[in-house]
């Protein structure tokens, strides 16, 4: 998990359940907070890592969820 004491902001609403299309918005909202390559694999792998309810509780621990 990246060191930041903040988490970044990342707009689920309107991805149609797209786990494809969650990720994009997260890796862009992590380059945005400035997170290192290394800390957005990090979340890409532990996101990808199991199905689609693992998806979203990974991407709501690393991100505030709006």
């Amino acid at each position: 998990m990246p060191k930041t004491d903040t988490k970044p902001v990342v707009q689920l609403v309107g991805r149609d359940g797209n786990a494809f299309a969650i990720m994009g918005a997260a890796q862009k909202a992590a380059r945005r907070a400035g997170w290192t390559p290394d800390e957005i694999n990090e979340y890409l792998a532990e996101a990808k890592s199991s199905d689609y309810d693992h998806l979203l509780q990974t991407t709501m621990r690393y991100f505030d969820v709006e």
